[in-house]
């Protein structure tokens, strides 16, 4: 399984062009973060969890040219703007593109692409097929995805473990329950925002204490805001097994 990490930032915090930050006008390309989603290549499959706003520029840099789902995370639109842009995979696969999610981010994504839900649809609009998901495990084209439900404040929201490898962006709180889902994965890609608390997302502290809670081989902190600080200065202070996601980082599992 190789996971590659299409976007590694937020829209948390002053918007870029306004920003003077170190961070934001660094050179650095690992300081370049679109905003958060992955790609998942398994037994010959495509998924893609979250299509951001940034998703089409995502899937050109990295060359995706196969799409088999989209499988969501939760219904923010930092998680979901990019959504229109599945018809060129539409267009190439001449299929409809499925899509996962629970029937709360459903409802939400026929309100914000009603014409790619409308029953009289303008020629070239996005083609979608919606499978509602819950906290059981599901299959797509045969492989297994386990939901591992966290908070996003007061907002349930899904990470997914896949085989070895488990994916949570947007969370402050996992019960112990849903811990036991990830505890043996060899790799685990989790958000952390920023140094400071934060109301909704785990700060830096709080990733790291997690991630030495589950003990996976490897941890990479994802969902990184520019309050983190720059990539150079953060990733020598981090134990040995954790790393900072880049965009375009590749994972093999």
């Amino acid at each position: 399984m190789k996971v590659t990490t299409l976007g590694t930032g937020t829209s948390q915090g002053v918007p870029v062009i306004a920003c003077t930050c170190e961070v934001c006008k660094s050179l650095d390309w690992h300081d370049k973060r679109t905003r958060t989603s992955i790609h998942i290549e398994i037994n010959g499959k495509s998924f893609i969890i979250d299509t951001g706003p940034d998703f089409r520029h995502q899937v050109l840099r990295e060359r995706i040219t196969q799409l088999d789902a989209v499988i969501f995370t939760h219904e923010h639109k930092d998680h979901t703007a990019g959504l229109d842009d599945v018809r060129a995979f539409n267009f190439k696969q001449q299929k409809d593109m499925p899509i996962y999610a629970r029937s709360r981010v459903i409802d939400q994504l026929k309100q914000e692409f009603s014409y790619a839900f409308a029953e009289k649809k303008y020629p070239g609009v996005p083609q979608i097929y919606v499978n509602e998901i819950t906290e059981q495990p599901f299959e797509v084209e045969g492989i297994e995805f386990m939901p591992i439900e966290v908070m996003h404040y007061k907002l349930p929201v899904f990470g997914f473990r896949i085989k070895d490898f488990t994916y949570i962006t947007d969370a402050n709180y996992i019960s112990e329950e849903q811990k036991e889902k990830i505890k043996g994965s060899k790799v685990l890609l989790l958000n952390a925002l920023q140094q400071e608390q934060h109301i909704s997302h785990f700060n830096l502290e709080e990733a790291l204490e997690l991630a030495k809670e589950i003990n996976a081989e490897k941890t990479y902190l994802t969902h990184i805001s520019h309050k983190m600080g720059l990539h150079k200065e953060i990733e020598p202070t981090l134990p040995e097994n954790v790393h900072l996601a880049y965009d375009g980082l590749t994972i093999e599992i």
